[in-house]
């Protein structure tokens, strides 16, 4: 099994603790999908992130994204293609089973968009802070400054 450290992640995001904290439990149970598909999230910018996923043998109409109170979701299911011949399968390397993947996304996260491309399926993430939510400068003032404002008003 695969152990992979985010402590890095935790140091240079703001927001994302609890995504890398549920990441990293569910790395550490079996939930029996057996890590399938194999996956990467990689920072593409200050507030922009990308999850990729490795799904050969699927394509977009076997694929549904959804977001739903912060929980990404990405399902896979092949259908099954009637009146389709086969040979004898000598060896299967390539894995067509049926998969389901879920990401708690941080708070104000949203997904841009999802592009399929050689086998890759990318997900684009950016957190987008609210006005209301974005750092304000207020400037100091003196009190020599407020009484200048008020002559300025009484004048």
């Amino acid at each position: 099994m695969r152990h992979f450290d985010l402590s890095p992640l935790y140091r240079s995001t703001v927001g994302f603790d609890r995504l890398f904290s549920m990441m990293n439990q569910m790395a550490n149970v079996e939930n029996g999908t057996g890590g399938y598909p194999p996956y990467n999230i990689e920072r593409t910018g200050e507030n922009a992130y990308r999850i990729t996923m490795a799904i050969a043998g699927f394509g977009e109409s076997d694929l549904t994204i959804e977001v739903k109170e912060n929980t990404l979701s990405i399902h896979g299911e092949k259908a099954a293609k009637e009146g389709e011949e086969r040979g004898d399968v000598l060896y299967r390397g390539i894995a067509e089973r049926s998969f389901d993947r879920r990401f708690q996304l941080a708070d104000h996260v949203i997904v841009r968009g999802a592009a399929l491309e050689n086998g890759l399926l990318h997900v684009d993430l950016v957190r987008e802070i609210p006005e209301a939510l974005k750092p304000r400068t207020i400037e100091i003032t003196t009190k020599t400054d407020e009484a200048k404002v008020i002559d300025q008003k009484a004048a």
